[in-house]
């Protein structure tokens, strides 16, 4: 897109990112097509193969793409956020999060991240004035940057078109928002905006980019390198479908008979390969005979081959791809098989987690908190590696008994929720209130024995020191306070 000078007008940043999203949505468009096994088949067979046999193959798809995200997203599910110095989850941020239905649409953001190579998420407030977080496609939203910076915005917008054709516009500058519509009449135009100031200084979207580079901003989705095997196994696939069509059988053949003709003299299929007919040729000597069916292996080598590099680009185990029968390895070689998807998903993790700490940060901005500038923020991410119930514990408990790692610390890599653990502590609370009542009144009713009893020497009952739990009690105190 050429441009000869910077925006200035709303309306020229409009026509701008307009420009800019249309390129964008148009890669977008492409993954999304892989990911959602909606692509054009053929892509590298003849002209003449797609005209004989485009028609059987329209709707057939042998395509791994989806699995190649989704095997890493459902690794990554976000627990909440420490803000400040405090150890624990913060519970206003988690509130945040459960309002804005997070728990479920952070997942989206992630899937579209890691196919289009880009997902936004717009802060703004609602009319109650409390914070909303919109996780975004890259085919309606697009930022611009501030020159010679890879974090200031300079614009931001979002465009989208209703059931009925209406479309639009939000355009966020770190001063103004300003909103317009278009028709949908042809060569309909933007109305003039309308505008508000921007009351959080700053335009409020931010990019969750899949594997931010340094060299070039331009968004990086994870079927890039995957789309062109992809279509090569599409077409070995469809190859070995009308090789065991064609040739999969044995081939019948007689020869040294008279080939029928039809009324014009035409040889009638002398050469037709089906499994109810046969090969007719003309010979002095009648025999019978038939070739050798074709060998559909070298079909499945080649595409377990393919199947074998996507796996190694992907870095997703190959016993996802049912490859050897699927067999899954156990114990500490699926640790090893599953050592490089465990990578890349927390690789993912530490940029969409910079991303949902930055959303956070301008959600508590929308509320005037001061939580807004709390930079030491931390995403707190589920242990994106799959143990068995009884490894996970066990390593656990060694933590607690050999480095003395706090409850909390383990509760939250185990995988329990703020929610979860703020529970745990009250209920813990509790049973010791409850202890400490039972330690008490233990102490009372051995007290008012020990007090009853005779005075023996000489000495007075009342000079005796109760037996009881004492100590225990003065325990228990101190640990409920």
């Amino acid at each position: 897109m050429a441009v000869t000078s910077r925006p200035e007008t709303p309306l020229e940043w409009i026509e701008y990112l307009e420009g800019k999203l249309a390129e964008q949505s148009g890669r977008a468009q492409k993954y999304y097509t892989y990911y959602d096994s909606k692509e054009k088949v053929l892509a590298y067979a003849q002209e003449k193969f797609k005209e004989e046999f485009g028609g059987l193959f329209y709707e057939w798809r042998d395509n791994f793409c989806s699995l190649i995200v989704d095997s890493t997203s459902e690794r990554m599910r976000v627990r909440g956020f420490r803000m400040g110095d405090s150890p624990d989850a913060d519970k206003d941020a988690q509130e945040i999060w459960q309002r804005n239905y997070l728990d479920a649409d952070s997942n989206a953001a992630h899937i579209a991240a890691m196919v289009a190579g880009v997902s936004y998420l717009i802060v703004w407030a609602d009319e109650n004035h409390e914070p909303i977080i919109s996780p975004e496609t890259a085919e309606e939203v697009i930022v611009q940057y501030k020159p010679g910076s890879r974090r200031e915005l300079l614009a931001g917008m979002k465009k989208y078109r209703d059931d009925w054709g209406t479309e639009y516009c939000t355009l966020w500058t770190p001063t103004h928002v300003f909103t317009t519509t278009k028709g949908h009449e042809p060569y309909a135009k933007w109305e003039m905006p309308e505008y508000t100031e921007n009351p959080l200084g700053v335009v409020p979207i931010v990019p969750m980019l899949n594997r931010a580079r340094l060299r070039r901003r331009e968004p990086y989705s994870d079927l890039h390198p995957i789309i062109p095997l992809q279509n090569a196994i599409t077409k070995i696939a469809a190859d070995a479908i009308v090789a065991s069509e064609f040739a999969a059988y044995p081939q019948r053949v007689l020869a040294g008979i008279e080939i029928p003709e039809d009324a014009n003299g035409n040889p009638i299929a002398p050469v037709n390969a089906a499994v109810d007919r046969m090969f007719l040729l003309e010979d002095t000597n009648a025999r019978w005979g038939q070739f050798q069916a074709a060998d559909l292996s070298n079909y499945v080598n080649l595409i377990n081959m393919l199947v074998q590099h996507i796996s190694t680009i992907s870095r997703v185990p190959p016993h996802y791809f049912l490859i050897n029968g699927g067999q899954a390895p156990s114990g500490e070689s699926i640790q090893s098989a599953e050592a490089g998807l465990v990578a890349k998903a927390r690789e993912r993790m530490l940029h969409f987690g910079e991303a949902w700490e930055s959303a956070i940060r301008l959600a508590f901005a929308v509320k005037g908190d001061p939580r807004a500038d709390a930079w030491n923020a931390e995403t707190i991410w589920d242990d994106p590696e799959y143990r068995s119930e009884g490894v996970r514990v066990d390593a656990l408990v060694k933590l607690r008994q050999g480095l003395d790692v706090p409850a909390q610390q383990l509760w939250e890599d185990y995988g329990y929720t703020p929610s979860q653990i703020q529970r745990f502590e009250q209920m813990i609370k509790e049973e010791r209130k409850d202890k400490l009542e039972q330690q008490r009144a233990m102490a009372a009713v051995t007290g008012a024995i020990g007090g009853s009893a005779p005075a023996g020497n000489g000495t007075k009952a009342t000079d005796r020191q109760a037996p009881g739990n004492a100590g225990n009690v003065a325990r228990l105190n101190n640990e409920i306070k």
